[in-house]
């Protein structure tokens, strides 16, 4: 039986480009419903999506939290929408600074969910981010969590949880974790593995889901026919303070090798020290760079 297609799109102080990803899709038959997640929005930019005459479409709708508790939870709350007005079907879940191609590519990424429990039950396209693919990754060891703390060589061990060009053969290749800008999840699924954790407030809800699907052996696969453009990063880096989203990152890392990963005592530690490091020398150059700005 086909199953039915919705989409989830997280809206927060973006007018623009919610606009934009809305009007890239409002036409779309495939999809069943289309529910955008106003998480909270300190503007008036949810107020101006609803006015949008061009966007007055019986299969929009328009929700809204009270506050910004966090992106999982902006997640969730648009899943448990679609979940209760329908059933049998496939959630895609969106930032809304994604640019899509076709119709084709939303149907190819639900078609690749497999049936009956089993086989793929997690996809997402390859990701254009100005010059860098992301097609998923390798999921990190609490020693690579360490490592990648550390000034200077970070991004050599980042790199360690990367696949090899090679490795992408075929129509969708299996990965340890996707991009969590643009995915498609079944929705039974994600009722499987009571849906995202919201103890994190913003980064790493990727790998946490990653440790939940694990449980239900369902795969997790990128499509290497599909790509999406995401224009990284516009509603995080206008609203966000450059040491105050790295703070957040480290805290929701803190949160995932402790409870996810499981980490010992000692090795919590030696990720505590790494962040007070990379925190200090991040304070550092900020004020060198403000400094020679004239800030």
């Amino acid at each position: 039986m086909k199953k039915n297609l919705a989409m989830v799109i997280i809206n927060y102080n973006d007018y623009e480009s919610t606009k934009n990803l809305l009007w890239n899709v409002k036409g779309y038959k495939c999809l069943d419903l289309i529910v955008v997640v106003d998480n909270g929005s300190t503007d008036d930019s949810f107020k101006k999506l609803k006015k949008l005459k061009t966007l007055q479409n019986k299969k929009i709708d328009f929700i809204k939290r009270d506050e910004n508790g966090g992106y999982a939870k902006g997640l969730n709350f648009g899943a448990k929408y679609v979940l209760k007005k329908l059933k049998n079907v496939n959630i895609i879940f969106s930032n809304s600074d994604i640019i899509i191609n076709s119709e084709e590519d939303l149907e190819t990424l639900s078609n690749d969910i497999n049936e009956h429990g089993i086989g793929i039950g997690v996809v997402g396209p390859v990701i254009v981010t100005g010059n860098k693919l992301n097609r998923g990754w390798r999921l990190p060891t609490v020693n690579d969590e360490i490592k990648a703390n550390i000034p200077w060589l970070s991004r050599y061990f980042n790199k360690k949880t990367q696949y090899d060009e090679n490795y992408y053969k075929g129509h969708t290749t299996s990965v340890g974790v996707i991009s969590g800008s643009f995915f498609l999840v079944d929705g039974t699924l994600l009722k499987d593995v009571n849906f995202f954790d919201e103890n994190t407030f913003l980064y790493y809800e990727e790998n946490i889901f990653t440790k939940r699907v694990e449980k239900t052996h369902r795969k997790i696969a990128v499509d290497n026919d599909v790509v999406v453009v995401h224009n990284h990063s516009v509603t995080i880096d206008k609203n966000f303070h450059r040491i105050e989203k790295y703070k957040e990152l480290k805290k929701s890392q803190r949160y995932y090798v402790e409870n996810y990963l499981h980490a010992s005592g000692f090795k919590l530690f030696l990720l505590d020290m790494t962040n007070k490091l990379s925190l200090g020398i991040l304070h550092i150059r900020t004020f060198f760079t403000k400094k020679n700005n004239g800030d």
